[in-house]
């Protein structure tokens, strides 16, 4: 995320709201059909049946949509910006390009384990969509059911000389539209699956900037974890603003181990 206090950040800490477009998954059918195949009976497709979410945090069209991102929405406590551009390594690598390749890895990994996965954005549309918009996407998905669970994808803009990652969970918030008190509890179980699972595919350490070393942090100002209705976290993957965590983050090889980290969460998270 990009630090400054744009949309979904907060002074201090350095975070921000939250390409070709890849072919959607196949759709499949419940109400008929031969009933499961062999694949998901031995357990190949273990993820059958449930539905997530991947947020790729941010979008390369956000830097020439300025005055349409700059835009406030309603997130429950208060009024944000829409979204922001993210932030950079000193190199020009994006933030907006780190999650998207971030969240096709994940993507890929996910539909292999049976997962039916539903982007809120491929890059594939202007600019945006608005933290407003992107937890509505989330709460909506699976035909309107909800997804079972939802990830944001990121990496922080905070201090040179702050490393590793975390993982941000939904405060209980009651104001206006959000009330994420049927969430917390299910969100942090969700949290607490992935940066562990994360910590053991890549290496990296839990952040030593916040969070006590647990990779965890709280917070009530995210129009995307507020206003969802469903189990929901941001993964900060690394700090694009320290030079050590950039190399990682710049790294294709490093990158496909923080999707399967990601998605190793996801998976012991579903499956409880």
């Amino acid at each position: 995320m990009f630090s400054g206090g744009p949309a979904d950040g907060r002074p201090g800490v350095g975070r921000g709201a939250d390409g070709s477009p890849a072919p959607a998954a196949p759709a499949t059918s419940a109400a008929t059909g031969p009933g499961p195949s062999a694949s998901t009976r031995s357990g190949a497709a273990p993820l059958a049946g449930k539905v997530v979410v991947i947020d790729p945090g941010h979008n390369p069209g956000n830097f020439q949509h300025t005055a349409e991102i700059n835009e406030t929405v309603d997130v429950g406590t208060h009024r944000k910006e829409c979204d922001t551009t993210g932030t950079s390594t000193d190199a020009g690598y994006t933030e907006a390009a780190f999650t998207l390749d971030v969240s096709r890895r994940l993507r890929t990994v996910l539909q292999g384990k049976g997962a039916t996965v539903e982007f809120t954005h491929d890059a594939d549309r202007p600019f945006g969509p608005c933290v407003d918009e992107r937890a509505r996407i989330g709460n909506a998905a699976g035909g309107g059911e909800g997804a079972d669970a939802v990830v944001s994808v990121h990496a922080d803009g905070s201090a040179a000389g702050n490393r590793g990652h975390h993982v941000i969970l939904p405060a209980l918030v009651k104001a206006g539209a959000a009330d994420t008190a049927p969430i917390v509890g299910p969100s942090r179980t969700l949290g607490e699956r992935i940066q562990a699972a994360f910590a053991r595919a890549t290496g990296s350490a839990p952040a030593n900037y916040l969070g006590g070393g647990t990779g965890l942090d709280v917070r009530d100002d995210l129009g995307g974890l507020n206003l969802s209705t469903v189990p929901k976290v941001f993964v900060e993957c690394g700090n694009m603003r320290d030079p050590d965590d950039a190399a990682l983050l710049a790294d294709a090889t490093w990158r496909q181990k923080a999707a399967q980290g990601i998605a190793d969460g996801i998976s012991t998270y579903l499956l409880g």
